[in-house]
């Protein structure tokens, strides 16, 4: 998930999918986290299949603790990518720049029907746009021939281990060290649990 600056005052909010590249797409006024909860709750809606993670960069925008709280209700585990690394998040940051070459360059940014308009093009780009890094399939195609290898949404929730899981913080470094600790932390009680045994 990531979100760029399209104009003034309008940003978008992509999600991408990793093996099949389905995307989903919205804009909104600002990056914030009140539109990352709203863009959260789209891509459920949008998404034809259960989500396991998602991975962002270190924008403000993801880092709110209510965010985090609403993927830890959807049993979705949260993965920052370390700064300055788009490599990382190289899908969505290339999907969006197919965004720019095939969309943005046709349409005028101040056009009432611009949401809608961005609607067609995220439909088109999943069911009928070929993709040279799906050997020519659509996203459309692509889940469907992986439809048997998706996990229900049940499946996720049972391999969601909520102790695993935390709230991350903006800093990485500081991230980091609570990673750390925490590990150390889990190390202790480990060795207390043996000598119990």
């Amino acid at each position: 998930m990531d979100t760029c600056q399209i104009g003034p005052g309008l940003y978008q909010y992509t999600a991408i999918d990793d093996c099949t590249r389905w995307r989903v797409l919205a804009l909104y006024s600002e990056r914030s986290a009140a539109n990352s909860l709203d863009f959260l709750d789209y891509l459920l809606e949008e998404m034809p299949f259960s989500i396991q993670r998602i991975q962002t960069d270190r924008g403000q925008e993801f880092f709110a603790y209510e965010f985090q709280e609403r993927l830890k209700e959807y049993r979705i585990k949260f993965r920052p990518i370390k700064p300055r690394s788009p490599h990382l998040n190289g899908k969505v940051e290339r999907s969006q720049k197919t965004d720019w070459e095939e969309f943005y360059s046709r349409v005028d940014l101040a056009d009432p029907k611009l949401k809608e308009k961005l609607r067609e093009w995220q439909d088109y780009y999943n069911s009928e746009r070929p993709h040279g890094s799906l050997g020519n399939q659509t996203p459309d195609e692509k889940r469907f021939d992986l439809a048997m290898q998706v996990p229900l949404w049940e499946e996720v929730i049972a391999q969601y281990d909520e102790q695993k899981e935390r709230i991350r913080t903006q800093s990485y470094r500081n991230d980091q060290q609570v990673e750390e600790v925490t590990d150390k932390n889990k190390g202790g009680r480990t060795k207390q649990k043996k000598a119990k045994d």
